[in-house]
């Protein structure tokens, strides 16, 4: 994870939305286009539920309309923004994506650094997960069929969860999780060169626990790892590092690596309009039916 480089990462993501989508250069206008499709999806959304107290303690379900004879896998993505920045209303492309190929998507947002740090968020990503499997019932979706997904911050969020127990001990027995699906990802980024990312993972002997790499053993989730190549935000080799360690340990795992593509592409490729740059959600797909 490059010093200097990381700590622009919200901005950086929206700005290569924008590319990514040949919008405009404005960031809003960049998410409306993403989203503007999705507002006419096959699927039935379910706003700001909550699953805590705070404000940022809520969540969106998306439930795909047409009819399954079966409970259908359910996927928590979390939003990326280093930390620190984004709102899942801004990734309403990914929850109707998540159900044009048979999920019930749900999309949790979370208290961002400074106003908790490692813990607190965390601690969120876990009540939401919990919150999401304890009401798959009332979805149609399947407690048994559980998917761990975010982009970039949110998938250090869903790699902690799938491979660190402690955090979703704290709210009861662990759910058990098909697989992890992280795309752009921070997995090993040590050392911290940034104050404010020193802060919000510190104090220093508490580096090594943010660090999703060191927590791998062998009986963790089968994973899906997509990075694009030219991502100088969050470095590829977080993802490399992370597949070569799971697999050391027995752990079924796909490395997808893009050519030509960086940070935000791998997630704006699940939006409709920028769907042909990368095959991100033919693969997701692929892996939460192989998984499932």
């Amino acid at each position: 994870m490059p010093s200097g480089r990381e700590g622009r990462l919200s901005r950086r993501t929206a700005v290569t939305l924008v590319g990514a989508f040949a919008a405009t250069a404005c960031d809003q206008l960049a998410f409306f286009a993403a989203n503007a499709p999705a507002r006419f999806g096959a699927h039935t959304r379910h706003t700001d539920l909550s699953y805590g107290d705070a404000p940022e303690q809520r969540l969106d379900v998306y439930v795909p309309k047409r009819a399954s004879l079966r409970p259908r896998p359910l996927v928590v993505f979390w939003h990326g923004g280093r930390w620190r920045f984004g709102d899942k209303a801004e990734y309403r492309f990914a929850g109707a994506a998540l159900s044009e190929i048979g999920c019930v998507a749900v999309l949790p947002n979370y208290r961002h650094f400074p106003h908790v740090r490692m813990q607190g968020f965390l601690d969120d990503a876990a009540r939401a997960a919990r919150w999401a499997c304890d009401h798959t019932g009332a979805y149609g979706a399947d407690p048994a069929r559980v998917f761990l997904m975010g982009h970039s911050a949110g998938a250090h969020l869903a790699a902690m969860l799938a491979l660190d127990p402690r955090y979703f001990a704290a709210h009861g027995a662990a759910p058990p999780l098909a697989g992890l699906i992280g795309l752009s990802g921070p997995y090993d980024f040590l050392p911290l060169l940034e104050e404010d990312v020193k802060d919000m993972f510190g104090p220093p002997e508490r580096y090594p626990e943010s660090q999703p790499i060191n927590f791998v053993h062998a009986g963790a989730p089968p994973a899906l790892l997509i990075h694009g190549i030219r991502d100088d935000t969050v470095w590829p080799k977080n993802s490399r590092n992370l597949a070569t360690a799971l697999a050391a340990r027995g752990v079924p795992v796909r490395l997808e690596l893009y050519p030509h593509l960086g940070h935000a592409d791998t997630v704006a490729a699940m939006s409709e309009v920028a769907r042909r740059r990368a095959p991100t959600l033919e693969q997701v797909a692929e892996f939460v039916g192989a998984h499932a």
